[in-house]
This record gives C-alpha cells, structure tokens and sequence, in this order.
C-alpha cells in the first residue's frame, strides 16, 4: 500500500518536463481562451454576426501564409533542436533567416494583390481594405513562430506560454481602447477594429519573444557545450524537415481555406441573402465553434510537447515511451470529450443564449458536442505521428477528411444549409480519429481499452447526468442567478460528478488489482 502511495511522486525528469510543460502551456492557453471568449462576446456585439462572418474571412489569407513561411519552419526548428541541443542556436538563426525572407516576399504579394484576391479569390471586396493589416502581421507572426520553435525544442516552453498571454491580453487592451475612442467620437465600429486588433497582437507577441531571446535565452544542460554551424551546414538539414511539412500545411490550408470561403456563397445558393449568409457563417464560426474548440486547449498544449518528446524516444529506440504517450493520450482525450458530449448537449442553448444572445449559436453546439472526442483525438494522434515521422501519413488523412467536407459544403449546403455542413464535419473528424488510431496501431504496440476508455467514461457521464437531475430536481441554489452565471455553476456540478464518478472507478480498479 505504501509503494503505491508513492508512486505517483516518483516521476522521471523527462515526464516531470512534459508534465509541467503540458500544466503550462496549457494554464497559458486556457487564460487566452478565457480572455478570447470576452473578446469574441464584445466583437459579436460591437460589430455583429455578419461583420465576424467577414472577418472569419480573411483569416485563410493568413492560414495560407502562416503554413509556407512559419508554422512548418517552426515544427522543423523544434524536431532538430531538440534532436540535436549543442547545434540548437545555428538552428534556430537558420530558420529565422529563412522564415522571414519568406514572409517579406508573402506580405508584399498581399499588399500588390489586396484587391484581386479579395475579389476572385475571397468573393468578397469588402476584404481588400483588410487584407492591408493582415500583410503586416505576417513577418512577425514568423518571428515569433521561429523563436517559440526553439524553446519547444529546449523542451522550456515558458517564452510561448507567456506569448500567448501577452499577446492576447494586449490585443484585447488595444481594441477595447481604440472601440472607445470611436464611439466617444461618433466614429462607425466596423470589421477593420477586428484585424487592427490581430495585427496588435502579433506585433506585440514578436516583440516579446524577440527581447525574451535575446535577454534570456535558454542555458545549456549540463555536461553539454555549444556548438557554431554555418546557415550553409544547417539549411538542407531543417529544410528536409520543414518541405514535406510546408507542401502538407500549404495543400491542408487551401482546402480549408476554400471550404471558408464558400460556405457563405453555399449558403446563399441554399435561399439566404448575402448578409444572412455572413450572419450565419459568423454565427457557426466566431460563436459556435470557439465554445467546442475550448476545451481543445489541454490537448494542443500536449500535442506541441508530445512531437519533440516522441521524435527523441524514438531516436533512442525507446518504444516503451512511445507506447505510454500513446495510451495516456488516448484515454485522457477520451474522458473529457465524453464530459464535453454531456455538457454542450446539456447546456449549449444556455450558452448560445447567455453568452451571444443568440438562439442558432446554441443549436450549432449541441449538435457540434459529438464532435468533441473526434477532435482531440486527431490533435494528439497527428502530433504522434509526426513525431514518429510519419508527416505524408497524416497529410493524406488530412487531405482525405478535409475533401469529405469540401464535398458536404459543395453539393449538401445548397440543397440542406448549414447543417449539412455539420454533418460533414462530424463524419470527417470521426474518420480521421479512426485512420490516425489505426495507423498508431500498425506502428506501435499501445494498450487499447475500448471499455475501459469508452464504455465505461460513457456509463459513468449518463449516472453524473442522473445524479445532476436528480440533485437539481430537489433544489436550484443557482435559479434566481444571471442565466450565464446559473449554466456555469451547473456545468461545474456535472463536471464534479462525472470527475468523482471516474475517480471512484480508477480506484475500484486499483482494489480489484491489488488483490489478484
């Protein structure tokens, strides 16, 4: 009894740094959530559903030049750094070097081009003037990138959670201020007070990393000394890294860039008008999809730590490591998004009503809840995979899942509206979750428990939902609060029976262990 009672302190410092990293960026990111939630409540009533519709626009822009100058870099950065720590700054300044040559060349085809893609491309000349700020925040959303990339690499992701934060909070500060001073000057709030308030934010998120590298750059571990290359050594090696990964992301963020753009015009072939169909669209994506993807936040922070720890493991043969990430993951994704499936089914019209007082924004949720399990089980399994190596695996899957979708806003929107489309997100993030556990399968042997990971969180989230009517049918402490209030001390108390429910069944198990 007593070597149990140990156990759990007795953490190697590889899993100790995974642990505290993943508590880190993940408090970082569920702060910027928070602080986003405000932000998209004000934007969605300062300038409206359809003007997040038209905002939500222009955002593939930046998806498509993030993916060719930042976001592959940044991966590859990360992989070789931490594959090789005494080369680790060459590295780096290589990838820096690179990344922002690429995105000065993006950021000023987009200014040249500003009118011809916001016409021919985004369908929607309104974007023009907007695509200005999205240009400027490019180079420096490379920067910051670069720099997050090393430090994930030295496994000390401080730099980027505090990143985050700043940025975000300074985003927020800025356009709560410039909102203020436009209506204290009988100024009209329209789209552009959203993407100043990007732009803001990258630049501060740049500035950041940039004066945090400098002044405190990551020390050595012990016992190991730098070592100086020249851009010419370092190039080819993070370039073969970061090539597959750039065609991947480019061909990913096309598609889903396309799927963006023609939802609304989908819509209208479906009977809306064009500014029903931004409302909708706004509705779907700055309202929605934000409470669904909430949660997500634990699992993209496991996710960006998971790629340098499993590519390391697998260099040093060491598939025990490996196989324990796998079945970690696998069966942590599952719980919450089995709680997640409770809650937004429960509780979504509260939330859409409470929060964006809008009915259709609740209606969305409790039909996007089922995609909750589906959607971090990718975040993690394609983190795997990549730090396995297998980046062309997860690419077609990708590719596959986002065709499914294309499919469903080409031929389903216009004959069903917007519900088509989410039936064809549910039916791709279930297919890919699929391809990516059984192509981990294939390659590594993990434990998978169907009832230990599903039937039984599943058993145990209907009993907390007995439990929570059962508890409330007596008595509503909560019912003459606020309606926002009274749904968040409700989820809360769900969320404590389910948690005590499955905490209670891991400890039974431990029991019925012990005496076999």
């Amino acid at each position: 009894m007593k070597d149990s009672l140990k156990f759990p302190l007795k953490l190697s410092p590889r899993k100790y740094a995974l642990l505290t990293g993943t508590l880190l960026l993940t408090s970082a990111g569920l702060i910027t959530r928070l602080l986003g939630f405000f932000y998209r409540i004000f934007l969605s009533r300062t300038i409206g559903a359809e003007g997040l519709g038209i905002f939500n626009l222009v955002h593939p822009v930046f998806g498509v030049c993030f993916a060719l100058c930042a976001g592959s870099i940044q991966t590859a950065i990360s992989q070789s750094v931490a594959a090789n720590v005494r080369k680790g700054r060459s590295i780096f300044r290589t990838g820096l070097v690179i990344s922002v040559a690429i995105s000065i060349i993006l950021a000023y085809a987009i200014i040249r081009f500003k009118d011809f893609l916001a016409v021919n491309i985004l369908m929607e000349p309104r974007c023009a003037p907007l695509l200005l700020f999205i240009a400027v925040s490019v180079p420096c959303a490379a920067i910051h990138a670069c720099i997050n990339g090393y430090y994930y690499g030295m496994q000390r992701p401080h730099v980027p959670a505090f990143a985050q934060v700043i940025e975000q909070s300074i985003r927020i500060a800025a356009v709560f201020l410039i909102a203020d001073i436009m209506i204290e000057s009988g100024i009209k709030i329209t789209v552009q007070l959203a993407v100043m308030g990007h732009l803001i934010g990258e630049i501060v998120s740049s500035l950041y990393t940039v004066v945090a590298y400098r002044f405190f750059s990551p020390k050595m571990p012990s016992g190991v000394t730098a070592v100086s290359s020249s851009f010419l050594e370092t190039a080819p090696g993070l370039m073969h890294l970061a090539l597959p990964l750039m065609g991947n992301r480019l061909v990913l963020n096309i598609l889903a860039s396309a799927e963006a753009i023609l939802i609304p015009s989908r819509l209208q072939m479906s009977g809306l008008s064009d500014s029903a169909a931004f409302s909708v669209y706004g509705v779907l994506t700055g309202m929605a999809l934000p409470f669904i993807l909430f949660p997500s936040t634990i699992f993209n922070s496991l996710a960006v730590l998971l790629l340098p720890t499993v590519a390391e493991a697998q260099s040093e043969g060491n598939e025990g490591r490996i196989s324990d990430a796998i079945s970690m993951s696998l069966r942590y994704c599952l719980y919450v998004g089995i709680l997640c499936i409770g809650i937004f089914t429960l509780f979504g019209d509260d939330l859409g009503v409470s929060v964006f007082k809008d009915n259709t924004a609740g209606t969305y949720m409790t039909v996007l809840a089922w995609l909750c399990p589906f959607l971090y089980l990718v975040t993690t399994m394609g983190s795997i995979l990549n730090g396995l190596g297998k980046t062309s695996v997860t690419f077609i899957q990708n590719a596959i899942a986002l065709l499914i979708r294309l499919g469903f806003v080409l031929f389903g929107i216009p004959r069903f509206g917007i519900f088509a489309y989410l039936a064809g997100t549910l039916a791709s993030e279930l297919l890919l979750a699929t391809m990516h556990v059984l192509t981990l399968r294939k390659k590594v042997d993990f434990v998978w428990n169907a009832w230990d990971m599903i039937v039984k969180p599943a058993a145990l989230m209907v009993m907390a939902i007995g439990i929570y009517f059962a508890a409330f049918s007596v008595a509503d402490p909560f019912r003459k609060m606020p309606l926002f209030i009274k749904t968040a001390f409700h989820i809360t108390v769900l969320s404590i029976f389910y948690l005590m429910l499955l905490l209670g069944a891991h400890v039974m198990k431990g029991e019925t262990h012990s005496h076999h």
